[in-house]
């Protein structure tokens, strides 16, 4: 079964452009290590707060790639610019459109 992640992360005042900029920089590299889909989203209701969507092949695809050298970099970057208030759910997807869930 396809594994989901959603997750909300709050960055200091005015830094969330430069977090959504690291977060997307290397997206292409996801696909190879099983992410079928990653989607970052804002709102101009909530400034200071990112919103990440994520479908892996596996829970085990999903924090597998954490340990990716390119998900270290990245975490070490954006982590001066966020507050620590995170919130995060893992899912199991049961379809829709642009996954074929088994």
């Amino acid at each position: 079964m396809l594994y989901g992640y959603i997750g909300t992360m709050k960055t200091a005042p005015g830094r969330r452009d430069d977090v959504v900029a690291i977060l997307l920089a290397d997206v292409d590299s996801l696909r190879d290590a099983g992410c079928e889909s990653y989607i970052v989203s804002v709102s101009d209701e909530t400034p200071d707060t990112i919103h990440v969507m994520e479908v892996w092949q596996s829970e085990e695809h999903h924090a597998a790639s954490l340990q990716l050298p390119a998900t270290k970099a990245a975490i070490a970057q954006a982590m001066p610019m966020l507050t620590g208030d995170f919130t995060s759910q893992g899912l199991d997807v049961v379809g829709g459109l642009g996954v074929s869930a088994g």
